[in-house]
Order: structure tokens, then C-alpha cells, then sequence
């Protein structure tokens, strides 16, 4: 039984895996921001040139 909690407590595999879940999260929040922002920047860009142009 010693010898199993043992050779749990040193397995490290389950930590990576969280590692690269939390690096994974965090590029999905770098994304979402910055598309957010595109987004945002080009409806900005759109109703510019919408205007002049009138509505049909």
C-alpha cells in the first residue's frame, strides 16, 4: 500500500496534462480578446464607409 501512494505522489503525468490545459485556456483568451477587439474595429470601419455611401 506504501509502495502505491508512493509511486502516486511522484507521477507527474496528470500535470502536464493540466499544464497544457491551462496553457490552451489561456491562447483562447488572448483569441477571443483580440477578435473581440477586430470585431469591434471593423464595424467601426464598415459604418465609416456606409455612411457616405447613403442606404440603397
Amino acid at each position: 500500500m506504501r509502495n502505491s501512494i508512493a509511486r502516486f505522489v511522484k507521477d507527474e503525468a496528470g500535470a502536464t496534462a493540466i499544464e497544457y490545459g491551462l496553457i490552451a485556456a489561456g491562447i483562447s483568451v488572448a483569441i477571443i480578446t483580440v477578435v473581440g477587439a477586430l470585431g469591434t474595429s471593423l464595424t467601426a470601419t464598415f459604418t465609416a464607409v456606409k455612411d457616405p455611401l447613403g442606404t440603397p
